[in-house]
C-alpha cells in the first residue's frame, strides 16, 4: 500500500471513530444513566469483522458498514451502539446456548431491540415496522417482560409446533439481527475461562450500577427509559435453586436404616482381627435425615394466571417431593386452589396421592384476586388440628392481588414465575421469590447439604 493509500485509509479510519464517538455522546445525552455503559466499550474500525459488534470490551465495526448506516441516517448507528450496550447490560455475549444458537442469538436480537424500541429518545427513536409491531404483539401475549430467555422459549415453542418457518426466522434475523455476534466470548472462550469470568463479573457489575443510577435519577429525566429497567430488574435478580429452596421446609427426622457417615472402619477391624468374627462396632441403625413433612401450596386461580404456568409448577414441585431422600411415606400437604375465595382443598398423604392428583388435575375459579381467604383458611385448619409441625406456605402467583396485613404463624413465599410477573411489593414478612424456566429445571447441585442449609424454618 502506497502512501497515499495509507493516509486515505488513516482519515476514513479517523472519520469512522469520529461517527462512534458523536453516537456515543448523543446516547449519553439523551440517557445519562447509562454513562457506565456507553463509556465501557472502546473502538476499533476493521475490516476483519463483516459487520459491527463487540466482544465485551471493545466494539468493533467494518468501515463500509459504518459509512453506509449514517449515509441511510446518523440515528441508525445510535442504534446499533445501543444495541450492542442492551446486549452486554443484559449479558448475552456471556450466555452458551449451543444447541439451539440461530434461535438464541435471534432471541438476544430482539430482546434488546425491544428496550431500543420502547425508548422515547431522540437520538434514536424510528419509525416501528408493522413486522415489529406483529411480533411485539405476539410475544407480549405470554411474555410480560421480552427477556431473551422468555423470547428463545416461546420461539422454540413455535418451531416445535410448525408455527415458525426457515423462512420466518430468516425473515426475523433481517429485521432485528443489526449486529455481528461472532465475537461474543460464548462463541470464542471456554465457559469456565477466566477471561470468560471476568467480563462477566464486569458486565454484571455495571449492569446493577446503571439500574441502581436509573433507580436514583429524577422521575423527569429517567422518563421515557421504556422497558429497559425492567428487563435490568429481571436480569440482576437473584437467582434460586427451587429444589433447594422447596427443601427449606423439610424437618429433621429418623429413619430405620444403616447410618455409614457415623461408621468407624477401624474399630470395625481390629475387631474382626483380634476376636475373628466379632467386630467391636456396628453401623447405627437409625439416622437423621431431612424429609418434607407439612406444609401448604395454594395455586392462584384467577384469571390473570396462567393455567399451563400452575401445571409447570405443580409438576417441578412434584418432582422434589418424590425424590427418594426427600419425601416421607407419610406427609401432611394442602393444595388449595384460591381466587378471591377458596375454590378446592385437597389433602396428600402418600407419594401415590399425589400422583393421582396430578393426573386429575383442573383449575376451578377464574375470578378476582385476594390472598386474604387462603391465610384464613390455612390458619383455621392450624386451630382445628389439621396440623401439627406446619412448616409454612407456598403461593403461586402472578402478584395481582390484596395482601394480608398481618403476618401469619408460618412462613410464606410467594412464588413468581418471571415469564408472568412484574414487580409487585410483597409484605415484609413475606419472601418473594422469583424463578425463571431455568431455575426450576436447574438440576441437582452435586454437593450434600448439611443441617446450617435449613436454617430458614427453623
Amino acid at each position: 500500500m502506497g502512501v497515499r493509500a495509507e493516509e486515505i485509509a488513516d482519515k476514513w479510519i479517523g472519520i469512522c471513530l469520529v461517527m462512534l464517538r458523536e453516537a456515543r455522546t448523543q446516547l449519553y445525552l439523551d440517557m445519562r444513566y447509562l454513562d457506565l455503559p456507553l463509556s465501557a466499550l472502546s473502538f476499533s474500525v476493521t475490516t476483519q469483522l463483516q459487520g459491527i459488534g463487540t466482544d465485551g470490551s471493545v466494539l468493533a465495526a467494518h468501515p463500509k458498514i459504518l459509512s453506509d448506516l449514517y449515509e441511510k441516517d446518523p440515528r441508525l448507528i445510535n442504534r446499533v451502539y445501543l444495541h450492542i450496550v442492551m446486549h452486554c447490560l443484559l449479558r448475552h455475549p456471556f450466555k452458551k446456548n449451543r444447541e439451539e444458537e440461530t434461535i438464541w442469538d435471534l432471541a438476544c436480537d430482539i430482546a434488546a431491540e425491544s428496550v431500543i424500541d420502547s425508548l422515547s429518545k431522540r437520538s434514536v427513536r424510528m419509525g416501528v415496522s408493522r413486522l415489529r409491531k406483529n411480533w411485539d404483539g405476539i410475544l407480549h401475549q405470554t411474555l410480560k417482560v421480552l427477556t431473551a430467555e422468555g423470547v428463545f422459549h416461546v420461539l422454540e415453542k413455535m418451531r416445535e409446533k410448525g408455527d415458525l418457518s426457515l423462512s420466518d426466522i430468516a425473515m426475523l434475523q433481517q429485521e432485528f439481527g443489526i449486529d455481528d455476534h461472532s465475537l461474543w466470548p460464548s462463541k470464542t472462550v471456554d465457559e469456565q475461562h477466566p477471561r470468560m469470568e471476568q467480563m462477566r463479573s464486569r458486565w454484571q457489575d455495571i449492569s446493577e450500577k446503571t439500574q441502581t443510577k436509573m433507580d436514583t435519577f429524577s422521575e423527569e429525566e429517567s422518563s421515557g427509559d421504556g422497558d429497559l429497567k425492567e428487563q435490568l430488574t429481571a436480569e440482576n435478580r437473584e437467582r434460586y435453586d427451587y429444589r433447594n429452596f422447596l427443601r427449606r421446609f423439610a424437618v429433621f427426622t429418623e429413619e430405620l436404616k444403616a447410618d455409614p457417615d457415623t461408621f468407624d472402619y477401624i474399630f470395625y477391624t481390629f475387631g474382626l482381627s483380634e476376636y475373628g468374627n466379632m467386630p467391636l462396632i456396628e453401623p447405627q441403625e437409625f439416622r437423621e435425615v431431612k424429609k418434607i413433612d407439612e406444609f401448604v401450596i395454594v395455586l392462584d386461580v384467577s384469571m390473570s394466571t396462567s393455567g399451563p404456568l400452575i401445571r409447570e409448577f405443580l409438576n417441578q414441585t412434584y418432582d422434589v417431593l418424590s425424590e427418594k431422600e426427600t419425601y416421607l411415606h407419610k406427609v401432611n400437604i394442602r393444595i388449595l386452589q384460591c381466587d378471591d375465595q377458596v375454590r378446592s382443598d385437597r389433602k396428600i398423604t402418600t407419594q401415590e396421592e399425589m400422583e393421582e392428583y396430578l393426573k386429575s388435575f383442573t383449575l376451578t375459579g377464574g375470578g378476582g384476586t385476594d390472598f386474604r381467604p387462603a391465610f384464613t383458611y390455612v390458619k383455621d385448619l392450624l386451630e382445628n388440628g389439621d396440623f401439627s409441625n406446619l412448616r409454612g406456605m407456598l403461593y403461586f402467583t402472578d402478584g395481582k392481588g390484596t395482601y394480608p396485613k398481618m403476618r401469619p404463624p408460618w412462613e410464606t413465599a410467594f412464588v413468581f414465575l418471571e415469564e408472568d410477573y412484574t414487580d409487585r411489593e410483597v409484605p415484609p414478612w413475606a419472601i418473594k421469590l422469583i424463578l425463571s424456566r431455568e431455575d426450576l429445571e436447574e438440576e441437582e447441585p452435586q454437593k450434600g447439604l448439611t443441617r446450617s442449609d435449613y436454617r430458614f424454618l427453623e
